[in-house]
């Protein structure tokens, strides 16, 4: 019998232990993590701006594009992936669909904030917030509609109040109560804390999940650090920019230098777990070959005899 993956997230976070749960915006990147073992990953809402679109999070991602990423992401991996609803795509009868949709893509868990649409990223000036009645509605309907389709996914409340629009921690704390004992969320994510004594403040003020962002804390907390604050699993720990700084740095590279850096890399990378062809392994195409053993006609997999190729789907790349 097949676990939802739902069950699995409610799982981990019943073990009470802190994942590390990386920010992926891809398909491919989520298959990167749960190759190397990850056992949890979030999809960013900012990256996939960036990243599929060339856009900056600032609300212009519609509900329709993150439902198809949301779903992409879900069909390449066998781990739960937690979905960024951003406000929820409107109020909260609108939220009710965001959920139903976002749920149907197979996430198995998400977040809503409660900052005024069109939003903007959490690290970025400028944010405003809804009222805390309209947002408790949001978490409600948001709630409902989760027991409607599977009460395991997990529905995270994200707060904005630190670092916008006449907020504060006071602001946090009045928020983070409501959602929970109002709005019946399962977790409650603070956006943008300022040091680890907010995260102890907002820790004392609630029981159940929490967990935060932490970019504006420096030095960076270890992950033993949030677990000992009682932190379930990590926040905004984006995995593309180390993939924006390779690509950038090739780019430049090759507008001095020409093919050389990169017939450099390729040599240097060749045998590497995602170097020249074995990311073909990684998505599947040893599968597709197993696929075609057992439903083609024996004369349609001659092509293989009378072909030539650098990487054989039936051997992967050695």
């Amino acid at each position: 019998m097949t676990i939802k993956q739902s069950s699995v997230l409610r799982g981990l976070l019943e073990r009470k232990k802190i994942v590390l749960r990386p920010l992926v915006c891809t398909a491919l990147q989520a298959r990167m993590a749960e190759a190397t073992g990850f056992e949890l990953v979030g999809i960013s809402g900012a990256g996939s701006a960036a990243e599929i679109f060339g856009l900056p999070d600032a609300g212009l991602t519609t509900l329709t594009e993150m439902v198809e990423n949301t779903q992409r992401i879900c069909n390449a991996v066998n781990i739960p992936v937690i979905a960024d609803c951003d406000t929820g795509y409107g109020n909260a009868i609108n939220v009710r669909r965001t959920v139903q949709l976002i749920i149907q893509a197979g996430a198995a868990g998400l977040f809503i904030e409660d900052q005024v649409a069109p939003k903007r990223c959490g690290f970025v000036k400028g944010k405003e917030l809804i009222s805390i009645e309209e947002a408790v509605g949001k978490y409600r309907a948001a709630v409902d509609m989760r027991n409607e389709l599977d009460r395991d996914v997990v529905i995270t409340a994200r707060t904005d109040a630190r670092t916008a629009v006449g907020g504060g921690m006071e602001e946090v704390i009045r928020r983070v109560k409501a959602y929970k004992e109002e709005g019946g969320v399962d977790v409650i994510y603070v956006e943008a804390v300022q040091s680890i004594e907010e995260i102890r403040k907002v820790r004392a003020a609630i029981d159940g999940p929490l967990t935060c962002s932490c970019q504006a804390i420096q030095p960076y907390p270890t992950l033993e650090e949030l677990e000992q604050l009682g932190i379930c699993y990590t926040v905004g720990v984006g995995i593309s920019g180390v993939a924006h700084f390779a690509l950038w740095n090739m780019l430049v590279a090759m507008k001095q230098q020409g093919l050389d850096p990169w017939i450099k890399w390729m040599a240097e990378n060749k045998e590497h777990s995602v170097g020249e062809f074995q990311t073909f392994d990684l998505v599947g195409f040893p599968k597709i070959a197993e696929m075609e053993e057992l439903y083609l006609p024996k004369e349609h997999l001659a092509k293989y005899n009378k072909s030539m190729g650098i990487y054989d789907p039936h051997h992967g790349k050695k």
